[in-house]
């Protein structure tokens, strides 16, 4: 019998709509037979087969060869029970940490691990279906289960190297290296072998043999920075930004123009690397005056004790009382005839010549200044001379120098631009303290992130993964109580929020909680110029939207919140929306106790993250509205609030359902034309059922469901806001005599729950099925807001085909229906029923094997990325000619500029004031119908 103890369970809801169960380590105790385990039949293949649980095999890692172990407390039997080989759900197996590497540096250690969360499918059927119909295979996944995890980034400082090694021994990571150790009590007696860089990976190889019992193989270090850098910069979009007079702009790095380029990475010294391709560098320059010269001269000059509280100095230092300008030289003027400004400065530290003064007469505020100065110019210009030696555009600067401080990219920025005349220009790294880290998890063999791409990547900011500068010492609040608590202690003074007491015994920051700043007292505000750097989710079924007319220069976000205008109105639209949120997800958990507390804890959080990003915009990376809106969607799951309005879309639905089949009655007793244009009216006037706009909240106190549909319904009077309705009926009826040509597959991307889905799309899909088009409903894969998701959306189909208008005796009219409860085609119902009026023999004929198929869209937001879609919609959009984007968040507040290779038609309700006179000059309840043919 084994014994395998297990801390706190984190339950998180993934991308594509999994259960993902989390472990962290610790003490609970469960015990049973692992050989019987492996044999069972409980054991269900998809989930626990041998290529997805097998470690990750490395160079000269020391791997088990026995199954890994499984606790089966718990398990239980998901779906439907009558299947075959039913999917099991087991609650409580732990993570399969696979991967731990360290660049232990001379001030900070950097730590990344790799956690793989095993998705337990709920619906695994209906994928299997859409598997074998869009003909979609597992070839991405490769041979590496690295596909399907999460990449976490943590700092310590290398003085307190204890509370590093406490926090792998917390979370059990050098035990995930072996899984016959795995979260074993005592001593570690294999060979387990993690990776490492840096001078630390010598000095301190005996500490982690004698505290972990785990061996460190040294990685070269110049290899770990470039594999890091390529890595970044090719994987990761928006990772590289220009900062200028503290404005920061994130700049679209195109992986196949990558190289050549400079890396210059600025530690205790500099090296300035020539980068060429993977593997392919060479070390071209650098300079013995660096990091660790501004922090030696900076300590005897200051006395300060750390680099962190040197920097704070500079942030509050006026150099011109110790710089000689130019101006100084020449009585106030500029030296106009060779380009130099009267605030150029001409000698650092020249003005403590000619000043009859002691150091202790100058502020240490100041000297820091000039110091940083005087360091980064002289770093910034010899980058560029080098650049421009060997030819190069592009210049990147890392290395724990920089920091993310403010005032040290400006002066490196401003170095470039005033060396190069404007023609060069210095970008940095939103990771950059990250690279050697990076580059040793990358030395792993089959590490698999070669293999991924830039959608294969989605960063999250969990609460209690803010990692700002070497401050925060996450993720430490795995356990959703511990979570909650140390929520609680948040007291928010407009936008400050002072910080917790740490949750941990003195001594130790490893298991959760903040150290608090040297000398900014106990707030999380760090230095406004530093980037956060969240989690990086690998979810290999992402892909682009292939329809997209061209994906490198397609930007999802219509509003650009980098107007701080914009950004505040944006920002007190969700503050405000906020009390009524938390209400529907309390409610939606049955109003407990508990549910109150989460409640609460969520407010609190997403409170945090709109006061961080209302002070720095750029913290989280490039912000758009859709970023925002789906920020708070996550931080609702983080809280264990899967579907906050679940009982009001299951209500709404049921009440339009009620009413449909009289709607039909009525679209089918009209000609043509004006049935077309009843159908578009009834999605917009449909599209007004949005829980997430405030002033339809306030219709839904006016009357029923049906009351404001009808009203919305008679108030659609043309022309509309945006009006090319005409263009699209022309295109789907023809025109003079000239017959039109048949749409062969409609994408459908569908919004809101309720009458918004069954009084709107599907009456319009109807439509489609009837001339003989395919059609595929596009959902959402995890809920939000009111949204109808992928799961759900079958149901209501099926529903909704019950409906008998026309008797069927004859037909055989297939209906595809990807949900485990209805897995086989339907012979019979309304949407088939409409084929019947089919105007000629052959388009009758196709319509024979007409399938109505619903995928799932890979996102869980009222917004959507097509950069960024399930490997379904891929499938699915390959053979389509027309999209439907209908609602504000698909049509409006993103891609409402996109351009697709098949036409396009955007249907929208706009139900904000702002936004309809920013976007169509109109006014509230205003309507969109915008049909562009394909680009």
């Amino acid at each position: 019998m084994d014994n395998l103890t297990e801390d706190h369970q984190e339950r998180n809801i993934g991308i594509d709509g999994h259960i993902n169960i989390g472990n962290s380590g610790g003490e609970i105790n469960h015990n049973f037979d692992t050989e019987k385990a492996a044999s069972s039949t409980v054991l269900a293949r998809e989930e626990f087969g041998e290529k997805d649980m097998s470690p990750v095999a490395g160079n000269s890692m020391h791997r088990s060869s026995s199954r890994p172990q499984l606790d089966l407390s718990g398990a239980a039997i998901q779906g439907n029970f009558e299947e075959k080989d039913p999917t099991i759900l087991l609650p409580n197996q732990s993570d399969d940490i696979s991967h731990l590497a360290l660049d232990i540096g001379g001030s900070l250690i950097k730590l990344v691990y790799f956690s793989r969360h095993e998705n337990q499918p709920v619906n695994d059927r209906r994928r299997k279906i859409i598997k074998a119909r869009l003909g979609i295979t597992n070839s991405n996944r490769m041979s590496y289960p690295i596909l399907g995890g999460r990449l976490h980034f943590v700092k310590f400082e290398t003085a307190k190297i204890n509370e590093c090694l406490d926090f792998i021994y917390s979370k059990q990571l050098h035990r995930g290296m072996d899984s016959r150790h795995w979260q074993s009590e005592s001593p570690n007696t294999g060979n387990t072998i993690i990776k490492a860089t840096g001078g630390g990976a010598y000095k301190f190889a005996d500490l982690f043999k004698e505290r972990l019992g785990i061996s460190i193989e040294k990685e070269d270090e110049m290899n770990c920075l470039v594999a890091g850098a390529n890595f970044l910069l090719k994987a990761i979009r928006h990772e590289a930004f220009t900062h200028k007079e503290g404005q920061k702009e994130f700049v679209q790095i195109d992986s196949n123009d990558l190289f050549p380029y400079l890396l210059v990475n600025i530690g205790s010294g500099v090296s300035m690397i020539k980068v060429d391709g993977d593997g392919i560098y060479q070390r071209v320059s650098g300079t013995n005056v660096g990091g660790g010269t501004y922090w030696g001269l900076g300590k005897l000059l200051t006395k300060c004790k750390s680099f962190d509280e040197l920097l704070e100095l500079s942030q509050r230092g006026d150099n011109r009382t110790i710089d000689m300008l130019v101006g100084d030289i020449y009585g106030g003027m500029d030296y106009s005839k060779i380009g130099l400004s009267a605030s150029t400065i001409a000698s650092s530290f020249g003005k403590a010549i000619s000043e009859n003064k002691e150091l202790e007469d100058y502020r240490p505020e100041d000297i820091s200044l000039s110091l940083l100065r005087m360091i980064s110019y002289n770093i910034g210009q010899i980058s560029y001379l080098n650049a421009l030696r060997f030819g190069l555009k592009r210049i990147f600067f890392g290395g724990f120098f920089i920091r993310g401080h403010a005032y040290t990219m400006d002066t490196i920025s401003f170095a470039v631009h005033f060396w190069s005349k404007g023609q060069a220009q210095a970008m940095f790294l939103r990771h950059e303290g990250f690279l050697g880290a990076l580059g040793a998890f990358m030395s792993y063999e089959k590490h698999g992130l070669d293999d991924l791409m830039v959608h294969q990547l989605v960063e999250r900011f969990p609460m209690g993964a803010p990692y700002i500068g070497g401050n925060v010492h996450g993720p430490p609040l795995g356990d959703l109580n511990e979570k909650i608590s140390w929520m609680e202690k948040f007291v928010q003074k407009g936008t400050e929020i002072t910080a917790p007491v740490p949750m941990t015994p003195p001594g130790t920051t490893g298991l959760g909680g903040f150290e608090v700043p040297s000398s900014k007292g106990d707030t999380l505000r760090p230095d406004a110029s530093k980037l956060n750097v969240g989690v990086l989710h690998l979810v290999p079924s992402l892909e682009v939207f292939p329809l997209l007319a061209d994906p490198k220069t397609y930007e999802p976000n219509t509003i650009d919140l980098s107007d701080h205008g914009e950004l505040e109105y944006w920002f007190t639209v969700l503050s405000e929306h906020m009390p009524d949120l938390v209400d529907k997800a309390v409610a939606s958990e049955g109003g407990t106790e508990d549910a109150k507390r989460r409640g609460d804890a969520f407010a609190r959080a997403f409170s945090a993250h709109l006061a961080r990003l209302m002070e720095e915009p750029a913290a989280y990376g490039k912000l758009g509205l859709a970023n925002l809106l789906e920020l708070r969607e996550e931080c609702l799951r983080e809280f264990h609030f899967l579907d906050a309005y679940r009982s009001i879309k299951q209500r709404e639905n049921e009440a339009s359902l009620a009413v449909l089949p009289d709607l039909l009655m009525e679209i089918d007793s009209m000609d043509e034309e004006t049935r077309l244009l009843t159908l578009i009216e009834g999605v917009l006037a449909a599209n007004i059922f949005d829980w997430g706009s405030r002033a339809c909240v306030d219709l839904y106190h006016k009357g029923t469901i049906i009351e404001i549909y009808r009203m919305s319904r008679n108030k659609m009077q043309r022309p509309w806001g945006v009006d090319d309705f005409d263009i699209f009926k022309e295109r789907m009826l023809g025109s003079a005599g000239k017959k039109p040509r048949q749409y062969k597959r409609a994408l459908l991307f569908v919004d809101n729950s309720g009458a918004d889905v069954v009084l709107g799309m599907l009456p319009l899909a109807r439509e489609f099925l009837r001339r003989g088009t395919e059609v595929v409903l596009v959902a959402n894969s995890l809920p939000a807001l009111n949204d109808v998701t992928a799961m759900e959306l079958p149901d209501i189909v099926a529903e909704a085909a019950k409906v008998r208008l026309i008797p069927l005796c004859s037909l055989n009219l297939p209906i595809f229906l990807h949900n485990a409860s209805y897995a086989f085609p339907i012979r019979r119902g309304l949407l088939v029923d409409a084929m019947i009026n089919i105007q000629d023999s052959p388009t009758r004929e196709r319509s024979i094997s007409v399938p109505l198929m619903v995928v799932e869209n890979g996102c869980g937001s009222p917004c959507i990325d097509l950069r960024q879609v399930s490997s379904e919609l891929a499938a699915a959009a390959k053979d389509a000619d027309l999209i439907i984007l209908e609602g504000m968040g698909r049509a409006l507040h993103t891609n409402y500029n996109a351009k697709f290779k098949c036409d396009a038609l955007k249907l929208a309700m706009v139900k904000n004031q702002r936004l309809a006179a920013k976007l169509i000059n109109g006014n509230i309840y205003d309507c969109v119908c915008r049909f562009e043919p394909a680009s």
